[in-house]
Formats: C-alpha cells, structure tokens, sequence
C-alpha cells in the first residue's frame, strides 16, 4: 500500500500537478533558463541569468519570458522579487492564467509608477478599480505576491496591500495582442532592464493544471 500511494504521488507530479497543496514549488533554479523560453515579441531584447537572477534587457520595446511547464489555471499563488536596474517603464509584470483566460499584473507601467490589473472588463490597469500608484526605485529589489482563486485576485508589493478584486462574471483579458505570447505564465519588461529571482508558486485549493 505504501508503494502504490508513492508511485500514485510520482504519478500526479509528472503529470504537472506541480505540488502538494500549499508547498512552494520553485519556477527558475538560479542557474538556467530550464523550464522557460524567450518571449518572440517584436523587437525583443535578450534574457540571461547573471548572479542568481533573471535579467531583461531593453527590448523595442519589450522584452519577456514564457514559462513552458504546466500551471494552474486558478487557486493559486505565485511570488518572486523583481528590480528595475534602469530605464522608467514596466520591469517585471506577470502576465498570468486566470480560469480559461488570462491577465497581466502590470508594475510600473505608463511612465513608471502605475500598478494593476490588464484587463478587466476591457479596461486596462490604468483605467480599471485596480489602479494604484508605487514609485519604484531603480535598483532596489521588490517582493511581489500574487493569489488567484475563482472569486477573486489579489496582490502585494512588500507586503503592502496593492490589489484585491472581484472577477466572478466579469471579462477578464489581455491588453493587446502580443501579450498572449506571454501566456500561461510569463514576465515582461517595457523600455527598461528588470531582474528577477526567488520565483516560485504553490497551489492553494482545487487547482486544476493548464
């Protein structure tokens, strides 16, 4: 019986299931971009590890990476911390699942200190309820935290409370077109070098994988 619960496990991790509920699975291992792909967006810069983290360099504008494992598409968290090493636009934002579709966490978008949701109901972050404002410093590592379930998504920068909306019977997308290159998970910058470590994500409840 104890063989047969063990390969029962091994089973449901290979088939993408990622964790056991509520364990941290990590999303980068620090040393490769194993388990990603660059994002083929038009004019996009490049994506290398150096010391321990993901670093995005200027595209034209964007420049991203594309998680190729499986993933959730509700019930669950996701956190990382990000740095914008220059430029003023966007360093790290998340594009992520959302049930059958799909959403971007924009941080530091529309000239460098907008933060929210695109889209809801057609309207982007900077003109949705999940509108908020963070200057973000150059140079400085941010944590982010991120938590999707079928009710709600909800957000936090260092800790602090940044995002918590309803999305039951509401039109959750993308802004335009390109971003579904980003999906199911992926990250992006605007015009600016970001960096990124300390990925991870773990099922809270009745997930189901991609």
């Amino acid at each position: 019986m104890r063989l047969l619960a063990v390969l029962l496990l091994l089973a449901a991790l290979t088939a993408g299931q990622g964790s056991l509920q509520g364990e941290w699975v990590p999303l980068f291992d620090g040393k490769s971009l194993n388990g990603w792909r660059e994002t083929l967006f038009t004019g996009h810069g490049m994506a290398k590890v150096r010391n321990g983290m993901i670093v995005l360099r200027p595209g034209a504008p964007m420049t991203g990476l594309t998680y190729t494992g499986a993933f959730p598409k509700s019930n669950y968290e996701v956190r990382f911390e990000a740095q914008r090493i220059d430029g003023g636009d966007f360093f790290a934002s998340l594009t992520f699942p959302v049930k059958d579709s799909f959403c971007t966490w924009v941080a530091g978008g529309w000239g460098g200190d907008i933060v929210g949701l695109s889209s809801i109901d057609g309207w982007d972050a900077a003109d949705n309820e999940t509108r908020t404002y963070l200057n973000f410093e150059n140079g400085r590592w941010y944590s982010f935290r991120l938590q999707v379930t079928d009710a709600r998504i909800k957000a936090w920068i260092d800790q602090r409370p940044m995002i918590d909306v309803p999305i039951e019977g509401r039109e959750i997308g993308l802004r335009f077109g390109e971003m579904k290159l980003s999906a199911p998970l992926g990250f992006a910058s605007y015009l600016s070098t970001g960096a990124i470590r300390k990925a991870e994500y773990r099922v809270i409840g009745g997930a189901k994988d991609r």
